[in-house]
């Protein structure tokens, strides 16, 4: 019942500052006769036999009265167009409910399926006691296949369900939270486009204890104060400006209450008033207490300057 239990807990819409995703309602009849009819859908996701908005009204109100699926409309905040469907569903051959996302044609390719499915799972993982959540589509939907490995999710098993072949994509909770809180510490720098960095943020998400550690010729060893003073001065008063550091791939193992993860990176900006491109490796040691995952240490080691 914790399908049902998480529908009735999002009857407020959750936002973005481009987004906002409502639950599912028979009045957005005309907008699922539209969506259920594309390509895609027909191709990926089968033929529901919906031929009129009417169809789409009782095809909506089964959805609605059933415990084991939920459905959101995702829309443009600034005009309230509804573009596209987040779906969360517990099927019986699969041990735990997995997420979709079907949009209309005129409106991918430009991040709202990532925006939109994100801050759903978000809120499925902070809201339920699901440690697992599932992402399945058939092998051929590469579009698909990148999306759900951009949200974080890999490749568990494939399947076949009335001979089709399924891929089954896997996220857990841990995986998630350890996630985010690495996104936090590379956006933590950028002072790209004007955006001001939030150093500080490193403070909410480490140990007091943390070490942080450069590989670069030498060993240099820093605790969170003395590796912050520096950065800061250099990030505010001109000597680091359009700078951005990003997550380009990651290997997580995670045991129990602790994890290690490993990050490929790229970084670039202009020091000095020179522009660089860079690339390197960072490894991550998190811990979890009190139910919270937090960064235990951190090496880095920068590859060549190009």
């Amino acid at each position: 019942m914790l399908v049902l239990q998480f529908y009735s807990i999002m009857q407020s819409p959750l936002l973005s500052e481009r987004l906002s995703i409502t639950a599912l309602n028979t009045t957005d009849a005309k907008f699922i006769f539209e969506l259920v009819n594309t390509e895609g859908w027909l191709t990926y996701i089968g033929d529901r036999k919906i031929h009129s908005p009417e169809d789409a009204q009782s095809y909506i109100q089964k959805i609605i009265d059933s415990s084991d699926i939920s459905y959101w409309v995702v829309r443009l905040r600034q005009y309230d167009t509804p573009v596209g469907i987040i779906s969360l569903i517990k099927r019986d051959h699969l041990e735990h409910p997995d997420i979709g996302f079907a949009f209309l044609p005129s409106f991918t390719s430009n991040g709202f399926a990532y925006e939109a499915t994100k801050i759903v799972l978000k809120h499925v993982i902070d809201n339920t006691e699901h440690p697992f959540v599932l992402g399945v589509t058939v092998v051929e939907n590469t579009a698909s296949i990148n999306l759900l490995k951009k949200l974080g999710f890999q490749f568990q098993k494939e399947i076949e369900v009335k001979k089709e072949k399924l891929g089954v994509y896997v996220v857990s909770k841990d995986k998630f939270y350890i996630s985010e809180i690495t996104k936090r510490f590379f956006d933590s720098f950028t002072n790209k486009e004007s955006s001001t960095p939030k150093l500080d943020t490193l403070k909410s998400i480490c140990i007091p204890e943390v070490r942080i550690v450069s590989i670069d010729g030498s060993e240099v060893i820093y605790n969170l104060d003395s590796f912050l003073e520096p950065r800061k001065k250099m990030l505010t008063d001109g000597t680091l400006v359009q700078f951005e550091e990003k997550e380009v791939y990651e290997k997580t193992n995670i045991i129990q209450n602790i994890a290690h993860r490993h990050s490929k990176y790229e970084k670039s900006g202009i020091l000095n008033g020179r522009k660089f491109e860079q690339t390197g490796h960072k490894l991550f040691q998190f811990i979890k207490t009190n139910q919270d995952w937090k960064i235990k240490s951190v090496i880095w080691e920068d590859d060549k300057m190009r």
